[in-house]
């Protein structure tokens, strides 16, 4: 029985099906799901889990070439919430050193959603903090 790590057994299978340059998406609780994306519900209550709780568990075995998230992000949110991203993004870089983060317009950032292996609907109310991540 796991002990340790993601427990959720739907979660842990979406994530070992993921290959190179595979997508994955990990959104807010308001977030639109798209019937061609398999979507796995995590959402508990608003605050739980938020996307860096994701990002942090993800980021001791998940290699993460680039990841996507709306410009809007930084002109709506506050200083303590973007240095939160930030610090995930950071550990994410413990396997990943080369990781880029790219901030496009929330339009364009939706339009990448259809291409994801899945997507992963936390409890977060972060206004744009949703993540497109890109498996190395």
């Amino acid at each position: 029985m796991l002990q340790t790590g993601i427990l959720n057994p739907a979660l842990n299978e979406l994530i070992a099906r993921i290959r190179h340059t595979n997508t994955l998406v990990i959104a807010d609780w308001a977030f639109p799901s798209w019937k061609e994306v398999e979507m796995i519900d995590l959402s508990l209550t608003r605050g739980i889990p938020m996307i860096t709780d994701l990002l942090d568990l993800l980021s001791s075995n998940f290699k993460v070439g680039r990841v996507w998230q709306a410009e809007e992000f930084l002109s709506t949110n506050p200083e303590e919430t973007i240095q939160s991203y930030e610090e995930s993004f950071q550990k994410l870089r413990v396997l990943s050193p080369q990781l880029e983060v790219t901030r496009l317009a929330h339009l364009d950032f939706k339009k990448l959603v259809p291409n994801a292996i899945g997507l992963i609907r936390t409890g977060d109310p972060t206004a744009y903090g949703n993540v497109i991540l890109e498996s190395v």
